[in-house]
């Protein structure tokens, strides 16, 4: 099964927490990836929890993958190589506004979201298409 993780900005760092599943696994950290970490050992923990009394793992736990969807400050921690100034300018959003949304302190709308979004894919399929 594959579980959708949210990763976000929170009042202490990033927070990751599946959003589909019954059984509610949750990270939390100073950085993106730390909050996976912290995700992935509480799922391992919580596999060896039933092995250990005995119970079978549910179904929606067995063979578990994750897919991440992160919000705009995630985003530019995982790739924090991107200068969110220039990628601002390149997908048309002001740059002031852009650092606002990378700081997480203004609400991004949807239409901006997806903005962003198709900014994300173009550059992906620009890089695609290099040969060096």
């Amino acid at each position: 099964m594959k579980a959708l993780v949210i990763i976000e900005k929170d009042e202490t760092g990033f927070a990751a927490c599946t959003e589909n599943l019954t059984t509610v696994l949750h990270g939390s950290g100073s950085s993106v990836q730390e909050a996976k970490e912290e995700l992935i050992a509480g799922y391992q923990d919580l596999l060896d929890y039933y092995v250990a009394i005995g119970e079978p793992v549910p179904d929606e736990l067995k063979d578990l993958s994750f897919e991440y969807k992160y919000d705009i400050s995630a985003m530019f921690n995982v790739f924090d190589f991107l200068n969110a100034s220039k990628f601002a300018a390149w997908v048309g959003i002001s740059p002031s506004l852009m650092r606002h949304y990378k700081s997480g302190d203004t609400y991004i709308s949807q239409k901006q979201a997806k903005k962003i979004e198709s900014g994300l894919h173009k550059i992906g399929r620009e890089f695609l298409s290099f040969t060096l």
